[in-house]
């Protein structure tokens, strides 16, 4: 039997961004937990995710570039996009 696949996001922030700091802890007990993955990445660092993003960060988004919230962390919203993962995986 397979282990199930932890499911995997990235934060879109930028350096010395509170909001970005914030939403980072907000993330810990679902990362401590093995509920998600998490690979942050600096928007500065990327003139494409610069221009589609620029003052929006944090920006929370899955692997097909699907935003799951931006701005704060919103539980249910994570909660509702670790349900479809979830989901999928069992099909």
């Amino acid at each position: 039997m397979n282990a199930p696949k932890i499911p995997r996001l990235r934060l879109l922030g930028r350096q010395d961004c509170g909001l970005c700091e914030q939403m980072t802890l907000a993330l810990l007990p679902a990362l401590e937990a093995g509920l998600l993955q998490l690979q942050s990445q600096d928007v500065d660092l990327d003139a494409q995710l610069q221009r589609r993003y620029g003052l929006r960060v944090p920006v929370l988004i899955d692997d097909w570039d699907e935003v799951v919230c931006e701005g704060r962390l919103d539980a249910a919203a994570l909660q509702q996009w670790l349900h479809e993962q979830a989901c999928r995986d069992a099909r």
